[in-house]
């Protein structure tokens, strides 16, 4: 009995009992989804079985503790790294183009596998290994040091970083940079640097955004960036001038979201037809049936849910594991907003899914593993407390 007591108290059941909502709200959406007729799938139930092994992956990375991590970070980089690398160089048979990109593994009757969503996870270990071992060999901060630093993040980010664009895969890139930028920002690096680099990024962001717009071919040549890219660029800013090809998910999602007003049109009432509306789309499924009323709920989660992990970072006395939950929070926080803003025209569109919600096996395995990290820092005490109440 004490031993089920003891098991119990190292469980977070706050963040457990976020997951069991988010699927509540996932199996909500994608059953809607399906009513649009587009699929003879049942994609609910393929969710629930993603979740199933999700929870198998939480429970596996509970044997761990935050020092085994920490330990075996590189290794699990440098895995990560193999995959992406045995992707690009794999054949057809094993590793088809999809949609313009070779991201996915075929494996079957098991399905496909996205290496790049674990990837992410695998970045966020080695990342928060880094600061955490440059700041124990050199307690004394300078600028050179933090320069130093700065490098050997940016190293580490642009491996991964230059395979996952060589599929090409925009999206996901866009989500290693974020996890890159929100560990930078809590690494202890002087703002005497952060600042003029984050400018300048911000300078050559607007710059790229001028040449999609004026000289595409430009980016085309040099970058890897496909024609359909710029597509969605062009139909982000003017979708009804691009209404029958890249503004047509756009102009729907738009009338979806804003057909659903307050209380929205009720389970199985909608209206508009939207593309993979149980991925990438299922926001405006949610706002069309739902209304503002459920768009609002499924936004108050992810509030809830980094409020959580944001906790969980300020209260952990080890700052390698404060370091991997801020890179899980860039990682959903990014997610979230990019996949929401997309929908609702604030930002291009870009194939992110919504963490937890949106159908896809390697996306809820890769969350899955990462909220695994934040399951383990509970569960192991020595290296974790909540409070002095709880220890």
């Amino acid at each position: 009995m004490e031993t089920r007591q003891r098991f119990a108290d190292k469980i977070d059941w706050g963040l457990l009992f976020l997951l069991m909502l988010f699927f509540i709200v996932s199996a909500m959406g994608i059953s809607s989804a399906q009513t649009s007729g587009q699929y003879g799938t049942n994609f609910v139930i393929r969710q629930a079985f993603w979740y199933v092994v999700g929870g198998i992956i939480i429970g596996a990375a509970l044997f761990l503790d935050s020092d085994q991590y920490k330990r075996l970070a590189w290794y699990i980089y440098g895995a990560g790294i193999f995959l992406l690398v045995l992707l690009l160089i794999s054949p057809e048979s094993l590793a088809p183009h999809r949609n313009g990109a070779k991201s996915w593994f075929m494996l079957g009757p098991l399905g496909s596998i996205q290496p790049s969503e674990f990837m992410k996870t695998f970045l966020i270990l080695a990342l928060a290994r880094i600061i955490t071992n440059h700041h124990e060999l050199n307690p004394r901060k300078t600028l050179q040091t933090d320069f130093l630093l700065l490098i050997k993040i940016g190293l580490t980010t642009l491996l991964p970083l230059a395979f996952i664009m060589q599929q090409p895969d925009l999206g996901t890139s866009l989500v290693i940079l974020a996890i890159m930028t929100g560990i930078i920002l809590v690494s202890g690096i002087t703002w005497k640097l952060i600042v003029p680099i984050y400018a300048s990024i911000g300078v050559l962001g607007a710059g790229i955004l001028s040449l999609v717009i004026w000289a595409p071919q430009l980016l085309e040549k040099y970058l890897n960036v496909k024609a359909y890219q710029f597509g969605r660029i062009y139909a982000w800013l003017d979708p009804y001038n691009y209404a029958k090809l890249e503004g047509f998910h756009l102009i729907n999602s738009l009338n979806a979201i804003g057909s659903g007003q307050i209380f929205g049109k009720g389970y199985s009432g909608g209206e508009v037809y939207i593309p993979e509306n149980h991925t990438d789309f299922i926001f405006s499924v949610i706002g069309e049936e739902y209304g503002f009323i459920g768009a609002s709920v499924v936004i108050s989660l992810y509030f809830l849910l980094i409020y959580h992990l944001t906790k969980t970072a300020l209260d952990t006395k080890e700052p390698f594991n404060a370091y991997v939950c801020a890179g899980i929070i860039s990682m959903i926080t990014f997610h979230v907003f990019q996949n929401i803003g997309m929908t609702i025209q604030l930002l291009p569109i870009t194939g992110i899914p919504l963490p937890f919600i949106s159908y896809g096996g390697s996306s809820l395995m890769g969350n899955m593993l990462a909220l695994g990290l934040v399951f383990s820092m509970r569960y192991h005490h020595k290296t974790y407390m909540f409070s002095s109440e709880d220890s």
